[in-house]
């Protein structure tokens, strides 16, 4: 019994011994790694030295090492401003990244836009009206546009009154009948004659709607006087 306990003694020793050979093997794998890496620094650092120092001799660049050194340590000092700086800069790019798509997306909507008001014919519209803006500049006096501008809300009003319905229908009646006259061939009334139509219906409701508008134009001159 005692002959066990101490062979599996022996054996968890052995064990044991086993990892710690395998720590030291891996220790010392690790720090051959390390010296080659250091090496491999210390040439690409000496290299770079070289290259750096002979391209500065080249543009005659002189380094006072006063001045690195006051420039590490400010920028030690300030590294938590870099710090700050650095996650700007890079939520700057992920919103930039995020936008980028959507302004993409405006981008070609507008564009399609702007192609669909130069197939309806916008652009050409608005290149023929600028003579017609220039002619109205140049046949307007100073005072004329003083004119203008003392009466645009008149001006406004009437145009206002004038778009609507009955407004549009009596003038859209008017034109009909102006232009269904026949001006080259209109009939002379002699005296007795026009006596005569003057009490044919027509004629009396015509009177009446001129004297009515007549009056009402005659209250309105009043009002606003």
């Amino acid at each position: 019994m005692e002959d066990k306990n101490i062979n599996s003694r022996i054996d968890a020793l052995e064990n044991k011994i086993d990892l710690i050979l395998e720590y030291v093997n891996q220790q010392r794998l690790s720090a051959t790694v390390v010296e080659d890496l250091t090496g491999d620094l210390a040439i690409i650092g000496k290299d770079f030295y070289d290259t750096a120092v002979e391209e500065l001799d080249k543009r005659q660049v002189e380094i006072d090492p006063e001045e690195v050194t006051d420039l590490l340590i400010s920028f030690a000092r300030n590294i938590k401003h870099f710090k700050v700086l650095m996650n700007t800069l890079e939520m700057a790019f992920d919103l930039m990244d995020e936008i980028g798509p959507m302004a993409n997306e405006a981008i070609i909507d507008f564009t399609k836009q702007l192609a669909i008001f130069e197939q309806k014919g916008y652009f050409a519209f608005f290149k023929d009206i600028f003579p017609i803006i220039d002619n109205i500049i140049a046949g307007l006096t100073p005072k004329d546009m003083k004119d203008l501008a003392d009466n645009i809300m008149v001006i406004i009003n009437t145009v206002k009154d004038m778009t609507q319905p009955e407004m549009l229908k009596s003038i859209d009646n008017a034109v009909k009948v102006y232009g269904s006259l026949e001006t080259e061939n209109i009939p002379s009334y002699s005296l007795w004659r026009f006596l005569r139509e003057i009490n044919s219906p027509e004629m009396k409701k015509a009177m009446g709607f001129g004297l009515t508008f007549l009056k009402n134009m005659s209250k309105n001159i009043e009002n606003q006087n």
